[in-house]
């Protein structure tokens, strides 16, 4: 099984870049958001939990998160390997992960982060706000504010992947398709 964290601040083409490598690898997408929409459409104990906890304004525990990952990953038996998006956030998060992940006898093969410059990142948020219906993409001063939030608080569970020499650093410019390539190539020497 091959697991993998796609990494990168708003922006940085995370999305683009995992319906490709999703559709080339014949990975499984975990998107803790798409997993938490799901638990509550589906009315799960684990959905029931995060949605008293989030009507009341507040972010749903890592405990629940990661139990939402274990059924996801259970309910994938015969999945390839799974692509990590959102998720890990925290340091604790990446701990508790490959604590998961050891239980279920896998583990994260490798974290590709893309690596963006601030002002392409803001270029591309405010092009993306353009279409997108996104408030948060069409004011630069709160764009800037995410990168910076980005930056303290979810760019740390990098240096947690460095220590077990886990992190490539992608060059995150150019053409979707060279952006593409390169992480390819990364996955290639891997599988």
């Amino acid at each position: 099984m091959f697991n993998l964290i796609l990494f990168g601040p708003p922006g940085s083409g995370k999305g683009t870049q995992s319906e490709k490598l999703i559709a080339k690898y014949g990975l499984k997408h975990l998107s803790t958001g798409d997993l938490l929409r799901s638990e509550i459409a589906s009315q799960t104990p684990l959905g029931v939990e995060a949605k008293k906890i989030m009507d009341k304004g507040q972010l749903v525990p890592d405990e629940v998160v990661i139990g939402m990952i274990s059924s996801a990953l259970d309910a994938n038996p015969n999945a390839k390997g799974f692509l990590f998006d959102g998720f890990p956030r925290t340091p604790a998060q990446a701990e508790a992960l490959d604590k998961l992940l050891e239980l279920k006898k896998t583990s994260i093969a490798v974290m590709l982060a893309l690596n963006v410059s601030e002002e392409e990142l803001v270029k591309r948020l405010m092009k993306r706000g353009e279409t997108s219906g996104r408030s948060d993409d069409t004011n630069e001063n709160v764009i800037r504010a995410r990168i910076i939030e980005y930056r303290n608080k979810t760019a740390v569970v990098a240096d947690y992947y460095y220590n077990f020499d886990k992190v490539v650093m992608v060059k995150g410019e150019g053409s979707v398709d060279d952006i593409f390539k390169s992480l390819s190539a990364e996955i290639d020497q891997r599988i």
